[in-house]
């Protein structure tokens, strides 16, 4: 409640703003200096601090801080971003850094943090939404709105450990991500693409061999080097990855930019057993420099993953077959590994996953033949 005789209100949005006459203008109008506080006291105190600075009798503009600008939403989001950049992968950086300047300042970024409310993110997730099913060129998937709001939630939360809320009540319902339909190769279309593998094998052709019956991202095969495989012991070591990610430096001629760093999660870093089956082929490439990459066989030299995507689609498309690119491959292990057996924990390892559960959410797809394999199993009991 404001006190009497005194320019203290409190606003809608919970603070408190202190307004003191500085003087008047040359025609005579009233010109004030403003204050904010989370608290009535806290304005009133920041009157008697700032008063011996405030000239009461010039018609000379003062210039006092406007705190309004400091609690612009776009002002936190960089304060965030800043502060995470220590933390934070370059790629997933420069994933952050699109999110906010492409999609969350254009429309948030003039708000102060009082106005980020329940309505205003539900206003902002319909819209985003709505934009992508009218303008698929410009529209966004439930996958990209979902990291978004899950970033404006880190940042509320980081916005209130600095003091500048004093709670966080943001309680959405996040879009329901979509699954993608997952490729899986058939066993007749495995058979015949390992059949045009090995006719005139190659270091790029024994790489999609390798990743077939290993599970390897692409990142991780590109950025393999023969000194992580071990043939006497029949390992393989997974402990960096590569990737093409944007360059935000505006003084770098490329817009773009290789980068090899570890793996995406802890999970990721992990030591592969070799099935006997690939173990004679490797010994055929072995290189003398065990520094050298996998894919080429060269120590300064590598595949990017986007050129090695192309060189997959090129040997699918020579074997016939259609809408596979090379993620399929690790799709494609995980499914034959269930179809023989093999215990769900140990795939999860090799696969680099946190739990079962993502190897059985995302990657394990059963084939009809094994379904009806299993319901047959049912015979038996009466």
């Amino acid at each position: 409640m404001a006190r009497h005789g005194e320019n203290i209100y409190k606003r809608k949005d919970g603070r408190w703003e202190a307004r003191v006459l500085k003087g008047y203008s040359e025609t005579g109008k009233a010109t004030y200096a403003y204050f904010y506080g989370r608290t009535y006291r806290e304005a009133k105190d920041k009157i008697l601090t700032s008063l011996p600075f405030v000239n009461l009798n010039t018609t000379t503009k003062v210039e006092v801080k406007n705190e309004d600008e400091t609690l612009k939403f776009e002002n936190v989001l960089d304060k965030w971003l800043e502060n995470s950049k220590i933390r934070l992968k370059e790629s997933s950086y420069v994933k952050y850094f699109n999110l906010i300047n492409k999609h969350i300042k254009p429309v948030l970024g003039q708000y102060l943090l009082s106005d980020i409310t329940n309505a205003t993110l539900n206003s902002f997730v319909a819209e985003k939404l709505k934009t992508g099913k009218l303008d698929a060129s410009n529209g966004l998937s439930e996958k990209t709105v979902k990291d978004i709001m899950t970033l404006i939630k880190s940042v509320l939360r980081f916005a209130q450990d600095e003091s500048l809320l004093s709670d966080v009540k943001i309680n959405l319902k996040l879009p329901h991500e979509k699954k993608s339909d997952i490729r899986v190769l058939t066993k007749e279309e495995q058979s015949s693409l390992e059949k045009y593998l090995c006719s005139d094998i190659d270091e790029s052709k024994l790489g999609v061999l390798l990743c077939m019956y290993t599970g390897l991202r692409i990142g991780e095969i590109c950025a393999l080097k023969w000194c992580d495989i071990s043939l006497s012991e029949k390992t393989l070591t997974v402990n960096r990855t590569m990737q093409r990610i944007q360059t935000l430096d505006e003084n770098c001629p490329s817009k773009t930019k290789i980068t090899v760093t570890i793996p995406k999660s802890d999970c990721s870093l992990r030591i592969i057993p070799l099935p006997d089956c690939l173990t004679d082929k490797l010994k055929a490439f072995r290189p003398v420099s065990p520094a050298a990459y996998f894919l080429t066989g060269k120590s300064g030299r590598y595949i990017e993953p986007r050129t090695y995507q192309n060189r997959f689609k090129s040997y699918i498309l020579n074997c016939g077959i259609e809408n596979a690119n090379f993620h399929s491959t690790r799709h494609t292990f995980a499914t034959r590994c269930v179809e023989v057996g093999f215990e769900i924990k140990s795939l999860s390892e090799i696969l680099g996953h946190a739990n079962v559960n993502i190897t059985l959410d995302r990657y394990v797809h059963p084939s009809f033949d094994l379904k009806r394999s299993n319901m047959n199993k049912l015979n038996g009991l009466y």
